[in-house]
């Protein structure tokens, strides 16, 4: 059709000039009017990081803070591999910078839910920070190894018993109000799944559930067999047994997994980004997350509420059912449209000042640590 289209040279240039410092702008403003409510009392928050490609190859590493009372992204670090001596520093720099943000702007934490990593768990004690590990995490990769596990001869029965040591990791965690007595429940499944529901531990002396007479004994584990032994390792492993002490009673951060799916359309890991531009992609994904977190149920033309049935890969087959939320909304996008005719376009030069001086930080952290 012979067509004229903008060039990508002169997108960028636009982008560069006007987008960007529009994106930076309302993000920042959002952010401290988000920390100045939250400095009036103690927050719970999430953390995790996200990489730019799996591996330890990673070039870009951004770390989000979450609020855990209303699954509202607070802060977004974007960590280069280069400034830390290696990828597997970045989660450690990003969860670092973020608190000392909180920490400036006067918030208190009360705690923090990551997943398991040494370093952050040691930096957290040093600071005298509570910290619990999330449950998803624990799970899955006690999951992985039962799953291994039930592939072998003899182990067959490791199979059926999947499903309820998973949710036994919940149950454990939520229902728990201290580290030993979430170990107790946990151990306690080794008896119960041999058909014994009385335990020498005193945090948690018997089962809970009422003791039923059973006439089929190929569905219990039997002493002394392999399949026991085998699992009765992987449930008592002494790392394992820390990580249970430490797993979080209320708040999980499951939304962050959320959060993640979002920022993947926003800068999926086939495309390449400069700094500037990655980091305005994620603040654009956090927007695009807070206004929509809290979207209420679809409901139908009737009025009833509606769901729907999902086939997640993580359940082998099952099934889940699921509410539906109402459409997404993009307000934010409205805002950012008048921020760059009304305030960008007529006086650019302080916004483009704040991302020189983004620009500059990270540069001279780069000198330093070279």
């Amino acid at each position: 059709m012979h067509l004229q289209s903008m060039s990508y040279k002169a997108f960028q240039k636009l982008s560069d000039s006007y987008l960007q410092p529009a994106v930076i702008h309302q993000w920042q403003q959002y952010q401290e009017e988000e920390l100045q409510i939250l400095s009036q009392k103690t927050v719970k928050i999430g953390g995790d990081m996200r990489a730019d490609s799996p591996g330890h190859s990673a070039k870009y590493g951004s770390y989000s803070l979450m609020n855990l009372e209303n699954n509202n992204i607070i802060d977004i670090q974007l960590v280069q591999s280069n400034e830390v001596g290696g990828s597997h520093n970045m989660e450690k720099e990003g969860l670092t910078r973020s608190l000392q943000l909180l920490e400036s702007k006067g918030v208190a934490v009360d705690y923090i839910v990551t997943d398991h990593h040494p370093q952050i768990h040691s930096f957290l004690q040093e600071k005298k920070i509570t910290h619990y590990y999330d449950v998803w995490r624990l799970e899955k990769s006690i999951s992985k190894k039962l799953a291994k596990v039930a592939k072998d001869k003899d182990c067959e029965v490791v199979k059926k018993w999947q499903c309820g040591i998973s949710n036994h990791a919940y149950w454990c965690a939520t229902s728990s109000s201290s580290g030993p007595e979430k170990v107790a429940k946990w151990t306690s499944m080794v008896n119960h799944m041999q058909d014994i529901h009385v335990h020498e531990n005193p945090l948690f002396p018997r089962c809970q559930h009422p003791v039923r007479q059973s006439t089929d004994r190929k569905k219990w584990f039997q002493p002394g067999s392999k399949a026991l032994s085998r699992v009765e390792k992987i449930l008592t492993n002494r790392r394992v047994l820390m990580d249970v002490a430490r797993l979080s009673s209320q708040c999980q951060t499951s939304t962050q997994e959320a959060f993640h799916s979002v920022v993947l359309r926003f800068t999926p890991r086939n495309v390449f980004f400069p700094f500037i531009g990655r980091l305005c992609r994620l603040y654009l994904a956090a927007m695009h997350f807070n206004e929509n977190s809290s979207r209420i149920q679809a409901r139908k033309m009737t009025g009833k509420r509606r769901y729907a049935i999902h086939f997640p890969k993580a359940k082998k087959g099952g099934h889940t059912v699921k509410p539906v939320e109402s459409p997404p909304t993009q307000c934010y996008v409205h805002n950012l449209i008048a921020d760059v005719f009304e305030e960008i376009v007529p006086h650019p030069q302080p916004y483009l000042e704040k991302i020189k001086k983004i620009q500059l930080t990270c540069h001279r952290t780069y000198t330093i640590l070279h």
